[in-house]
């Protein structure tokens, strides 16, 4: 079973929060599964709302504000549980339409919010979920960190599934460690809408010798969700993210996108067999790997914060 159709999405959350936005991936999912996509990749915090522009009360260095408490509040309320009823549906709608997800959320774990991606199965199962390890530059105002636990694969008929989200693509011992896992489908969720991602997109799948699936959100200020409005600059950019989604081949080559300016759908036929014609030149934890000069330890153990032994 070589042969697969693949797709990224690049749409924006709904204004109206997090109810409204799932109803849309579902729509995203059906439309996808008529078109015969077999995997399917969704933006980083599609469900959930990537802040963007967003001051948490201008938080700054030692400062905290009651405005910057009640905005997280409001954040908080529309991140999801991880599982819980939002990713019940959104399996019913893998199933029905028989593809593989992987989407990008806001969890809610406690009081804290994770940026993580969730993969999904045909049969509707939630199948493993990635936590971003490293939230960027003010990312780290609103985001937990996640942990090497969360370095999952999930197994597919055309080689394993995996994601790093947005500029974890720039790590490369989490890129060392995810080729390590014999990652075929390598997608990656972003709010990265520039130039240089394309080439960073390519380079990776040229690394790799994988699949790149990147998908990003496509967002105005008119679609900028209700609680995440602040104080965007009424004289700014009234785009605030332009997609540049794309498919990349195992030996870097574009096979669709990056595209810029609309929400859409990029599809592109895929043969995993290509993977294998690639890697006959650069195997990077193959033959082309040198252990005895080179090696990564990669921690994948859960870090609780609080530890009970009992005797």
């Amino acid at each position: 079973m070589a042969k697969f159709k693949a797709a990224v999405v690049q749409a924006s959350s709904a204004r109206a929060g997090t109810r409204d936005t799932v109803a849309k991936v579902l729509n995203l999912i059906a439309e996808c599964g008529r078109a015969g996509a077999n995997v399917v990749v969704f933006p980083e915090a599609l469900v959930g709302g990537y802040p963007v522009g967003s001051l948490f009360g201008v938080a700054s260095v030692g400062r905290k504000t009651p405005e910057g408490r009640d905005e997280f509040k409001r954040y908080h309320g529309e991140a999801i549980n991880v599982p819980g009823p939002e990713t019940e549906v959104i399996g019913e709608a893998a199933k029905t339409a028989g593809i593989y997800i992987t989407l990008g959320v806001i969890e809610r774990a406690g009081a804290t919010l994770y940026c993580a991606a969730l993969f999904f199965g045909p049969d509707g199962n939630l199948l493993g979920k990635h936590r971003k390890l490293m939230p960027t530059a003010a990312e780290r105002l609103c985001w937990g960190f996640g942990d090497g636990s969360t370095l999952s694969t999930v197994d597919t008929p055309w080689g394993k599934m995996g994601s790093a989200i947005c500029w974890e693509n720039y790590m490369p011992l989490m890129r060392m460690a995810m080729y390590g896992k014999g990652v075929s489908i390598y997608c990656t969720p972003t709010a990265d809408d520039g130039e240089r991602w394309a080439a960073s997109m390519r380079h990776i799948a040229t690394e790799g010798r994988c699949f790149v699936l990147s998908a990003c959100q496509y967002m105005t200020i008119e679609d900028f969700p209700d609680h995440l409005q602040n104080r965007l600059d009424d004289t700014a950019d009234p785009v605030l993210m332009r997609g540049g989604s794309m498919i990349v081949d195992p030996l870097g080559q574009v096979l669709v996108g990056p595209d810029y300016g609309r929400e859409t759908i990029l599809y592109a036929d895929l043969d995993s067999s290509d993977i294998v014609r690639a890697r006959f030149d650069f195997d990077v934890v193959g033959h082309y790997a040198r252990p005895d000069v080179f090696s990564l330890t990669v921690d994948e153990r859960p870090k609780p914060p609080v530890s009970r032994l009992k005797g």
